[in-house]
């Protein structure tokens, strides 16, 4: 194997065990957040929603309403988003206002949202959207990474361009960012709509059932609704890198300054997770619209056809705040998520880099 495929295998391996790791670790929290960004997530009338329920019932326990009619207002009930329900009294170090902005009274706790789904749909119900997220996150990953570090030292060795500059993270970013979009949106498109599935474990619906339903009804087109929020979300990417790779020439300068040597120490690694979690959460509040956005596009029904569209859309019938449903959730979620990812990133590339590389490093006591 030459030197540069065997360094394609260590970034593809790394890239892909990354994003799984942080993947399962936080997947509860995406479900939280992905049935937040959505329309059916009505925060305004979660409470009175079950006293519609309450009042349809008499004093004796004699139904007030047909049983259609109760049916209805039972699944709308539990077609509010799961982290709508109790106002709190006290605010929780762990509650997050509504959309992520509001300074609304009425704040809800994480775990709150997490019972409440447990309540309601089984504990399962915390991983929907699991089986694709595995299937997409690792791929998607080591083509990001991959195609990242492809272009980046493609940038460095043309000669018209500083090697290393913000120029290059920027463009190498980007160019990750697209292609990895583009080959994996089908596989998020069909994670975003077993998240938004409200069924309990016995109705929920199946990724083949779901895939199924998308075909017909909208053909291979429709594996592809919400493609361009996923582009116009290569900023939060951009962002993201820059002020990573940014923080982290600045951490290997202050390492060199006091300690030459190019051995690692645990050390560098939690520095490495706080870089990833500080660049993932300014860039994650800078370009969070496209997330609502895309989940919205990836709705059943035809109310939401483009993105500036639905950006326009949201912001008409919600406000700023609908452009920003989910982003505390999303920011608590993106920063283990993140540290994890890039910390798994750079330990594996360290690891393998040195060991397949320089075998004897594999003998006990080197």
């Amino acid at each position: 194997m030459s030197q540069r495929d065997r360094e394609t295998f260590i970034h593809l391996f790394a890239g892909g065990l990354a994003g799984t790791a942080g993947a399962v670790v936080t997947c509860p929290l995406e479900v939280v957040k992905t049935r937040l960004q959505s329309s059916s997530a009505s925060f305004i009338h979660s409470i009175p929603a079950t006293r519609d329920v309450a009042s349809a019932i008499t004093n004796n326990g004699t139904p007030k309403l047909t049983g259609n009619e109760l049916h209805h207002h039972h699944n709308a009930q539990h077609r509010v988003c799961a982290s709508t329900i109790l106002s709190r009294r006290r605010p929780s170090v762990f509650a997050i206002p509504q959309c992520g902005l509001s300074t609304s009274v009425q704040s809800i706790s994480i775990w709150q949202c997490l019972k409440h789904i447990v309540q309601t749909e089984g504990s399962r119900a915390l991983f929907k959207g699991l089986g694709p997220n595995i299937v997409g996150v690792a791929p998607s990953r080591a083509i990001y990474f991959c195609a990242y570090s492809k272009a980046k030292n493609a940038l460095n060795t043309v000669g018209f361009i500083q090697a290393n500059s913000p120029i290059v993270h920027i463009m190498s970013a980007s160019c990750a960012g697209f292609v990895s979009a583009s080959l994996t949106n089908p596989i998020w498109f069909v994670k975003t709509r077993l998240q938004l599935d409200y069924n309990s474990n016995g109705a929920k619906m199946t990724v083949s059932e779901c895939i199924r339903r998308i075909y017909e009804t909208q053909g291979l087109r429709g594996f592809y609704k919400g493609i361009t929020a996923s582009y116009f979300g290569i900023s939060e990417t951009v962002i993201h890198f820059v002020i990573y790779e940014a923080l982290k020439k600045k951490l290997n300068e202050l390492r060199q300054a006091h300690s030459p040597s190019d051995d690692k120490t645990s050390r560098d690694f939690m520095e490495f997770m706080a870089a990833g979690a500080t660049s993932k959460t300014i860039a994650s509040i800078v370009a969070y619209p496209h997330e609502v956005a895309r989940t919205r596009l990836r709705e059943e029904g035809n109310k939401y056809r483009s993105f500036w569209q639905t950006i326009f859309t949201v912001w008409k019938e919600e406000g700023r705040a609908g452009l920003y449903r989910g982003l505390g959730t999303q920011l608590v979620r993106q920063i283990p998520n993140t540290a994890i990812m890039m910390a798994t990133y750079e330990a594996v590339v360290y690891v393998l880099t040195h060991h397949i590389e320089n075998p004897e490093n594999l003998v006990v006591g080197n």
